[in-house]
């Protein structure tokens, strides 16, 4: 996976625990626009590796902004992150994306909750630059803990609703009756703590078919305990190897210098997908939607095993 040498040129103190950084290459290269809604690896100052949600203009192609909350019971990523200091140098990834704008669609309704707000951010100013129809519901605790709120509340105030102080009770109601108001052709984007999600998406399933609902989702999903895990055969460019109860396939393939791009190693970035030529996955990742598990096409093969006794894998 190619990494980026990026300089930070403007820390911002969204709210009392969140801020936003602004990176630019450090040859002084563009960095290129990106499409909305995607994310990218960041490597902190403690060589731990985050993903984040890029919330910057995707059209600007000389700088990317991430925002970072500071997570106190954290592995330590996002509270290293937090002591950066403007002229700092770190690594970031290309941009990858696992939740595009679907132009498919006539309406987009983006649900944002907490730092949730990043990619709906990005998707946001991409709609309403472009012309495109689209409302934001954005649910925080309150407006000192809602990033930028002010920001939204200038550029696109009549396209933005403001969920501020709402008890979790009260979040389905809202979200029914903004789903029930949503006109024809609507597509649903969500993104945030993982109960308001789970809400978001079972409430959007009984307006919308699943194709319609998108996510994006930096939670790792629960894995079973490594005792409930089968052994079996992976072939890969014509040759077989063994995947032991203990180790993943991709911990295999590397072990045989097949070299598969990873990052997260949670299932949750999409960054080690490859293509099921044969074989039935057991999908254990929290990134291909639903559709893509029951098709059984392609496999995040740092967290998913095999149902079958054998499957024959490619590059993706």
């Amino acid at each position: 996976m190619k990494m980026i040498d990026v300089k930070v040129v403007e820390i911002v103190d969204e709210t009392p625990t969140i801020k936003s950084f602004r990176f630019e290459r450090a040859d002084g290269k563009p960095l290129g626009a990106y499409q909305a809604g995607a994310h990218v690896d960041v490597v902190g100052p403690t060589a731990v590796t985050r993903q984040y949600s890029l919330c910057s203009t995707p059209d600007d192609p000389n700088s990317y902004i991430v925002a970072v909350k500071r997570e106190e019971k954290g592995r330590g990523g996002s509270a290293a992150l937090h002591e950066l200091k403007v002229g700092d140098v770190l690594q970031i990834s290309e941009p990858r994306n696992v939740m595009g704008v679907d132009l498919s669609a006539d309406h987009h309704v983006l649900m944002a909750a907490g730092i949730g707000i990043t990619p709906m951010l990005s998707m946001a100013r991409w709609l309403d630059v472009h012309g495109y129809s689209f409302e934001l519901h954005y649910y925080a605790r309150s407006s000192e803990d809602a990033a930028f709120l002010p920001l939204l509340q200038e550029r696109c105030p009549e396209k933005l609703h403001a969920h501020l102080g709402i008890a979790a009770e009260e979040h389905e109601p809202r979200l029914r009756a903004a789903m029930a108001a949503m006109p024809a052709g609507s597509h649903v984007y969500h993104c945030g703590p993982g109960p308001f999600m789970e809400l978001v998406d079972q409430v959007a399933r009984e307006y919308l078919p699943e194709e319609k609902i998108h996510q994006e989702s930096f939670q790792a999903a629960a894995q079973p305990d490594v005792s409930e895990n089968s052994a079996f055969e992976v072939e890969f460019e014509g040759e077989t190897y063994a995947i032991p109860t203990d180790k993943s396939i991709v911990e295999v393939l590397h072990e045989h210098d097949i070299e598969v791009d990873v990052s997260c190693q949670e299932g949750i970035c999409g960054t080690c997908i490859l293509t099921v030529l044969e074989g039935t996955p057991e999908h254990r990742d929290s990134v291909l939607t639903k559709a893509e598990k029951a098709a059984n096409e392609t496999i995040a093969v740092c967290v998913s095993r095999s149902k079958t006794p054998k499957l024959v894998l490619d590059w993706y």
